[in-house]
């Protein structure tokens, strides 16, 4: 017999992005399967979901809770498995979970006010026709059974119809980034590869909907930066630009949430970063490599275990951060809430924090405001663009005029505390990506280094510095060759010292 039909209360899952194209589109049955291609259903007639198939972990991905180890015993002892499940800010489903014969998992969704027939006509069947002028422009009000968790984050712009459902449609696809051009169609970044979506070229415009006085920012040529809230999705940072082929725009698809650290899957524990009583702790790293959300699951870990008053300063807001009953969090956004990263460092160290997060060190200025923040008693966590910790030092002092470089180095030595270097590589079997880090601890040795101009001997402390918390990024990378999770070639194209690589490769390919 299967399962009893029950109520599945549960923080938003991935499916809720695909639920809310349902909704936005007037459908009323979602139908997901393990290698199949979502399927969506208006009052029996298919509707166009240009999504394609989902493998076994993409489609765990998507289910969230939904497919817990409970569940799966269910199915496996009853071949289905029946729950309600509430889609924040989309509605009530009845999920059914049907276990196949030969492996794998058919899900349906089916709203439950489908018993009645819709009093309009649906849309037209295509995921991007432009929504009604309500739909995707203010959050639909959160059903009180699974309200989310109040997030300490700061209201974002109101995404039009269209874009909302072109946001939600690629973080079910579990695409790290959307890039829109007018007349051209959408491109998504999923697991590192763009994959053209198959779609009409866009009304880039009409789907930004960016108002006068965006819109004169760009005739100037100027780039604008916006943040989003999707609902039944997450968060996204835009930022629109000219190109000589017309307006351009790049898309980050973000968490609603911060994630934990735990969750991130790193080779080597960085919850005791967020201890420290003061100093300097930077992530580095290409654009797209993990930074932004390294820092976010930071500052989540510092909330969770600390009494603090965090401070963030960010272009724009991105994660949202969940403050414990014992924390306060005060975020400000760069051209919103304060004009820069430095005019917002000078008020933060006005405004009692213990812990200080500025998105990126972008100039000088920036840099020695945080360096004196991190001496005088705050923890300040931010990030760099640079390949390894060595270059990161050097990318600091070469921020300073010849004359002050040695005072700088000085500054350093005595406030920086790590440096993590991320980069994200395809995983070796199934689908997304891994992290792969270079782990820099400041010690007593490290300090000199950094203080007498040595930066070049750092990646041979690294190496020698395992029992004090580092590793080289040649050594992480080993390791997961090792593991089997991740491509040998992979490995020697991400490598800074690729002699070293074969070096920690030697024993298995001896």
């Amino acid at each position: 017999m299967p399962r009893p039909y029950r109520m599945l209360s549960l923080r938003m899952a991935r499916v809720d992005s695909l639920l809310s194209i349902l909704a936005q589109q007037g459908a009323n049955e979602l139908r997901l399967g393990t290698d199949r291609e979502p399927r969506m259903f208006s009052y029996g007639a298919a509707r166009r979901l240009s999504i394609p198939s989902t493998p076994e972990a993409t489609l765990r991905e998507l289910l969230g809770e939904l497919l817990d180890a409970d569940r799966e015993r269910a199915l496996a002892a009853h071949g289905r498995v029946d729950v309600a499940y509430e889609a924040a800010g989309v509605g009530r489903f009845h999920a059914r979970l049907t276990a196949r014969p030969e492996g794998g998992v058919d899900v349906v969704f089916l709203k439950e006010a489908s018993r009645r027939a819709p009093a309009a006509p649906p849309p037209p069947p295509h995921v991007l026709a432009p929504a009604p002028p309500s739909a995707g422009v203010h959050a639909p009000e959160t059903p009180p059974s699974t309200a989310l968790p109040s997030l300490d984050v700061a209201p974002a712009a109101a995404p039009t119809g269209a874009l909302a459902q072109l946001v939600a449609a690629a973080f079910a696809m579990r695409a790290s980034d959307l890039h829109l051009s007018e007349g051209a169609p959408p491109v998504a970044r999923v697991d590192g590869a763009l994959r053209h979506l198959a779609e009409p070229p866009m009304d880039l415009a009409g789907t930004l909907a960016l108002g006068p006085e965006r819109e004169q920012r760009l005739a100037h040529g100027r780039a604008i930066d916006l943040g989003l809230d999707v609902p039944g999705a997450g968060r996204a940072r835009v930022h629109v630009f000219h190109t000589h082929e017309g307006l351009a725009a790049s898309v980050r698809l973000l968490p609603a949430v911060a994630p934990s650290l735990a969750s991130l899957h790193l080779p080597v524990p960085l919850e005791d970063m967020v201890e420290l009583p003061h100093g300097l702790v930077l992530v580095c790293g290409a654009t797209g490599s993990g930074k932004s959300t390294t820092l976010a699951a930071l500052a989540q870990e510092a909330l969770r275990r600390r009494s603090i008053v965090l401070t963030t300063l960010e272009d724009p807001i991105e994660h949202g951060l969940l403050p414990s009953e014992s924390s306060l969090v005060r975020r400000r956004e760069i051209g919103r809430d304060v004009p820069d990263f430095a005019s917002g460092l000078r008020d933060a160290l006005r405004e009692d924090p213990d812990v200080i997060l500025v998105g990126e060190m972008r100039d000088r200025e920036t840099i020695g405001l945080a360096l004196t923040a991190a001496e005088t008693g705050h923890l300040v966590l931010s990030s760099l663009h640079s390949r390894s910790a060595a270059s990161a030092v050097e990318r600091i002092v070469d921020a300073y005029p010849p004359e002050r470089q040695a005072q700088v180095r000085v500054q350093l030595a005595d406030s920086l505390r790590a440096v993590v270097v991320q980069r994200l590589l395809p995983r070796a079997r199934g689908t997304g990506r891994l992290p792969c880090l270079e782990v820099l601890r400041v010690t007593h040795a490290i300090g000199a280094l950094v203080r007498e101009g040595r930066t070049a001997q750092i990646p041979s402390a690294i190496q020698s510095g395992r029992r004090e918390g580092m590793i080289a990024l040649e050594r992480s990378l080993a390791d997961r060759v090792h593991a089997g999770e991740l491509r040998l070639e992979d490995a020697r194209a991400a490598a800074n010292e690729p002699a070293s690589l074969t070096l920690y490769l030697g024993r298995a390919e001896g």
